[in-house]
């Protein structure tokens, strides 16, 4: 009975969206290294080369078999995913592993020419035990919308600047969101942002890149604890940080009857 009880606490002490170690919030312009296992979500998915794996898109964890990316993170490729990592270059980090997918699902109407449900989930082949390193995001109530200038925090190891290197050490950036109305101006995205979208960012200083892809919109409740509105989706062929063209994410939101369906039948 004392190791029933045991084992009832510890996996009640990790709960969705509440990191043990919390981020650093900074408004600094540029991407921060974050704060160690201080997103603990935040997966990188890697691609097999050769004899090597090389890291392709972010991705987040919202269950102990369940991973969250973006549809065009995903091709014909053998993929890992790389749970409780910090450094990239670090191939020994206390509390990380890798783990090979055992079922990958794409939205069915990805529709890859016009961006539109960029969505998939990676369910893992085995169920990881959650630890300070590794827990799950929580998810938004379905339909929810943010407001205008929400302050939301993108993660990843996306490109430093745009053509730069991909970052080795985990990054954040605080985008704000833009909200629709203003983000489909013809002198913003346009038509091509849909309202299962969401836009954050556009002052021409912050924004995700390349390697970024399929990685978290990261946005705090009020009780502290994170949700992932969005999945790192496109961004400007002009540049990263391009003024009116904001770092443009799939709508978690938008999707969740979906994501719990897959998530049930898979």
């Amino acid at each position: 009975m004392k190791f029933a009880i045991l084992a009832l606490f510890v996996a009640g002490a990790y709960g969705c969206g509440l990191p043990t170690y919390p981020p650093v919030l900074t408004r600094v312009v540029g991407g921060d290294d974050v704060r160690e296992h201080s997103w603990p979500w935040q997966v990188s998915l890697q691609y097999k080369s050769g004899s090597s794996f090389y890291h392709t898109c972010g991705g987040t964890l919202i269950s102990n078999q369940w991973v969250l990316t973006a549809a065009h993170c995903i091709g014909s490729r053998t993929y890992r995913v790389y749970l409780g990592k910090h450094n990239l270059k670090n191939d020994n980090e206390a509390g990380s592993m890798a783990i090979s997918p055992a079922k990958i699902v794409v939205h069915p109407n990805w529709d890859s020419y016009r961006i539109r449900n960029d969505i998939a989930l990676i369910k893992l082949s085995t169920p990881v035990t959650f630890s300070d390193a590794i827990m799950p995001a929580c998810l938004p109530a379905s339909g929810e919308i943010l407001p205008n200038k929400a302050p939301c925090y993108v993660t990843g190891w996306g490109r430093l600047w745009t053509g730069g290197p991909i970052a080795d050490i985990l990054q954040q950036a605080l985008l704000p969101v833009v909200d629709h109305a203003t983000c489909s101006k013809s002198d913003w995205w346009g038509s091509l942002v849909t309202t299962s979208m969401i836009c954050a960012g556009g002052d021409g200083q912050l924004a995700s890149c390349n390697g970024d892809s399929g990685g978290p919109l990261n946005c705090q409740n009020s009780d502290g604890s994170w949700d992932v509105h969005g999945i790192v989706s496109f961004g400007s062929s002009m540049g990263c940080n391009y003024a009116k063209k904001p770092s443009v994410f799939t709508r978690v939101s938008a999707y969740m009857s979906w994501i719990n369906n897959v998530m049930t039948t898979n």
